[in-house]
């Protein structure tokens, strides 16, 4: 901006010449340099900030030329030939920096990327590891209890033949007793009939 020198900063100005942004590597500078040249011819005094965007791009060096084809030192096409020369100049080296600048820019989004690549791998090998040592528990896990199941099987299979050996020793008693022999039985020997029948009395004995 072109304003005057006892106006507030962001104040009135007389003219625009151009405008900045910093943001952007290299920083974008649209300038319109014959407007710029014809301020400097004027008297017009640049800060600090606007003398660096002026010196790059050329305003200064177009104006010191131009002093010298007012002075007669050189001639006008001599000034627009140096002038175009410094720009071809100028250019080169811009374009060279942003190419540079291009060139790193994409070397750290590949190497960004390589990294986030790496990382990726890393984090899918963890995660790899971790599943595979999941498995290998379950099927440890899973053999164990096979084998607690079977030694339990086994354990109430053994228990249950014991049960029914033992239920079969209750009901087998372990030596059969001897039945009772019937001894037979004895007849009582009849009682002895007497050896002579007592005679009955005749009718001519009294009877005691």
């Amino acid at each position: 901006m072109v304003a005057d020198s006892r106006a507030p900063r962001d104040g009135r100005f007389i003219d625009k010449i151009g405008t900045y942004n910093p943001i952007t590597n290299p920083a974008t500078i649209d300038i319109n340099l014959d407007k710029a040249v014809q301020w400097m011819a004027n008297g017009a005094q640049p800060s600090d900030t606007a003398r660096a965007i002026l010196s790059y791009k050329g305003v200064l060096y177009k104006h010191h030329l131009q002093v010298g084809v007012r002075k007669g030192a050189i001639t006008q096409e001599q000034a627009d030939a140096k002038f175009a020369e410094w720009m071809t100049s100028k250019e080169a080296k811009i374009a060279d920096k942003r190419s540079n600048l291009e060139k790193a820019s994409n070397s750290r989004k590949s190497d960004a990327m390589k990294a986030e690549a790496q990382k990726r791998e890393a984090i899918a090998a963890r995660v790899l590891a971790k599943q595979s040592a999941a498995s290998e528990e379950a099927a440890e896990e899973t053999e164990s209890s096979e084998s607690e199941a079977s030694a339990e099987v086994t354990e109430n299979v053994a228990a249950e033949e014991t049960a029914a050996t033992e239920e079969v020793a209750e009901e087998t008693p372990a030596a059969e007793e001897s039945a009772p022999v019937e001894e037979p039985a004895t007849e009582e020997p009849a009682s002895e009939e007497p050896a002579a029948e007592e005679s009955a009395p005749t009718e001519g004995e009294n009877a005691e």
